[in-house]
């Protein structure tokens, strides 16, 4: 009967083998693991324990083995000892998930940073806020929707780490699970699009660029994707071909955890659909603006300097790092890391119209031009901002407009109440009830 057991077991083991490496290669999973843990514990100082109890806690990625080196500033993972990948941290640029042909020993630039120090409260400055109290918010049900975000002890349903309210640019909300604190850097996957986008508002501006003119993609002068504008970029609406599948192997699998230069990932790509009429989602389209930023520079330092001193850096995000593929580009699409305090100010700045604290960073149109709707979006996308004008949360204001990212990292920004509102966790919706705390917060809000 043990032998039989003992069969039984061995045969379960080689199918799920077998499963996840048919539906995940190997390599993908170590990768992802790899670069999780590389991130998690050089960028904010989080254990191994903690990566793979939390960032880490879910099949399939949860199946593989990870190492820290601390003197050598990397970690490795394996999948029961195969395929092993390794991710390095370079202070300045995060971790990076290398290929066996990358030279680690190849010097690199890093960004020059300027953390502008105030006397001024929070947002405009390093003074910690004191507590204001407006007589028209309703404290007990503001409390009690922030609270509902957060599991009871023991609990892994709603995985929240942090919810922030700020309204009339005061914190009138703040709370973070166990292990986080407002110092704690959270990565927000793809809401970094949204800061790749307001480097082109920034840019635009100030006159550099033109979204509306052709993108300048060499390859594509003498073919039908020609007449690409940046815009069409910008609104994910170029026609290009992409999978956006993270379930298996995808474009943007391939792209996230293979290519070298993820800015050129969907480059040679096809016109599959109508330009400026074919919305689909697609972090190969933001990494390729990335790379069109990248030669708006004469220098690479000048490229990766400008993204701090315009805009990060300007606004006072000064925990925020976006890390950088092997080629030395910003990962626009996925890799923007900072405390819940600090991404709320890219919601103020947009609140704001561009302006902050007197300085106008981008025209007050471009508010208006990211949160338009798409064609093709049904309401639900602009210019790398999600929109609610679709109705996707019943509930809560329609001209709210948000930054979003994998698991549930939202900025959500409501110009008809002076507010914003951010939630990072690791669960995403329809898992975790984002019309129930959104509208739960506005709701509070008397009128």
């Amino acid at each position: 009967m043990k032998k039989i057991f003992k069969f039984l077991a061995l045969a379960l083991f080689v199918f799920l083998i077998y499963f996840v490496y048919i539906n995940y290669p190997l390599d993908l999973l170590s990768g992802f693991s790899a670069k999780s843990v590389a991130s998690g514990h050089f960028i904010d100082n989080r254990s191994q324990e903690m990566i793979e109890n939390g960032d880490n806690d879910f099949l399939p990625i949860k199946l593989a083995s990870n190492k820290i080196d601390e003197n050598g500033k990397f970690a490795t993972a394996t999948v029961y000892g195969l395929k092993q990948r390794k991710a390095i941290y370079r202070e300045g640029l995060g971790a990076t998930l290398i290929n066996d042909d990358f030279d680690v020993s190849k010097p690199y630039k890093v960004p020059k940073r300027t953390k502008i120090s105030t006397n001024l409260p929070f947002p405009y400055g390093n003074i910690e806020p004191k507590d204001t109290v407006f007589a028209n918010v309703d404290y007990v049900k503001l409390n009690a929707a922030v609270a509902n975000a957060f599991d009871i002890i023991g609990e892994k349903k709603k995985r929240t780490r942090a919810v922030l309210v700020i309204y009339k640019d005061k914190i009138i909300a703040e709370k973070y699970d166990t292990g986080f604190n407002k110092n704690s850097k959270i990565l927000g996957w793809s809401m970094t699009k949204s800061v790749t986008a307001t480097i082109f508002g920034i840019l635009q501006k100030q006159g550099k660029i033109d979204v509306s003119k052709p993108a300048p993609i060499a390859e594509w002068r003498n073919d039908e994707r020609a007449t690409i504008t940046i815009s069409d970029l910008l609104h994910m609406n170029s026609g290009l071909e992409w999978k956006e599948d993270y379930s298996k192997i995808s474009d943007v699998t391939k792209m996230l955890f293979y290519d070298a230069d993820m800015s050129k990932s969907q480059i040679n790509k096809p016109l599959v659909g109508v330009t400026n009429a074919s919305w689909y989602y697609s972090s190969g389209t933001t990494n390729l603006l990335s790379g069109i930023l990248r030669n708006q520079f004469k220098t690479h330092q000048g490229y990766l300097d400008f993204w701090y001193s315009a805009l990060i850096d300007k606004i006072g995000m000064n925990s925020m790092l976006i890390e950088t593929d092997m080629a030395g580009n910003y990962v626009g699409s996925s890799y923007g890391w900072a405390t819940a305090r600090d991404w709320s100010k890219l919601g103020l700045l947009y609140l704001h119209k561009g302006n902050w604290n007197g300085d106008q960073l981008f025209n007050k149109s471009w508010a208006k031009y990211v949160s338009t709707p798409t064609n093709g979006s049904k309401g639900k996308y602009g210019a790398h901002f999600w929109l609610n004008a679709g109705g996707k949360f019943p509930d809560v204001p329609r001209n709210m407009f948000y930054c979003s990212g994998y698991q549930g990292q939202m900025v959500a920004i409501f110009p008809s109440h002076d507010l914003v509102i951010v939630r990072m966790g690791l669960k995403e919706d329809p898992d975790f009830d984002f019309n129930g705390l959104l509208s739960g917060i506005v709701g509070s809000l008397k009128k």
